[in-house]
């Protein structure tokens, strides 16, 4: 059975950052810029242009992620988590590829994504659907950051 991906709406604020602060504590820490974006994703993505999109699975909400603007026609891909008991149920690989026609549908150029090589499930996943990893930035968002990809997208304005 396959999850269902739906745009977030206000009801969903407190799974998306309980889903993203599960992950965070198991692997690394809440750093100030998670909080920021966790606490108030409304005003911190969407009111910005971003999107948070949410995987539903048995009518409960088991996964998200969100797109943060950057430039024109770039967008990070980031706060992907999924709910440990539904890990495995390839539902990471739907959100991946829901997000990624999203990206399409919208005509952007480029994805980004920050993740750490604590995390090689998730870099697997990346590569596996076009992701390649670039240099990093002397001014990281986040201090767990190791590893920064792009997908470049075949829309260029």
């Amino acid at each position: 059975m396959a999850a269902k991906i739906i745009p977030f709406t206000a009801k969903y604020a407190s799974a998306f950052k309980n889903l993203n602060i599960a992950w965070l504590e198991k692997y690394f820490y809440v750093e100030p810029k998670d909080e920021e974006l966790l606490s108030n994703c409304e005003n911190a993505i969407l009111g910005i242009g971003g999107y948070i999109f949410l995987a539903e699975y048995q009518k409960k909400i088991v996964g998200c992620f969100s797109f943060i603007p950057h430039k024109k026609d770039n967008f990070e891909l980031g706060k992907m988590a999924i709910a440990e008991p539904y890990q495995g149920l390839k539902i990471g690989q739907q959100l991946i590829t829901f997000a990624l026609n999203f990206a399409k549908q919208q005509k952007w150029k480029t994805i980004t994504l920050y993740s750490s090589t604590k995390l090689p499930t998730a870099l697997h996943i990346y590569r596996k659907y076009g992701f390649k990893e670039i240099p990093l930035e002397k001014e990281l968002p986040y201090a767990r950051s190791d590893v920064k990809m792009e997908l470049q997208l075949l829309y260029p304005r």
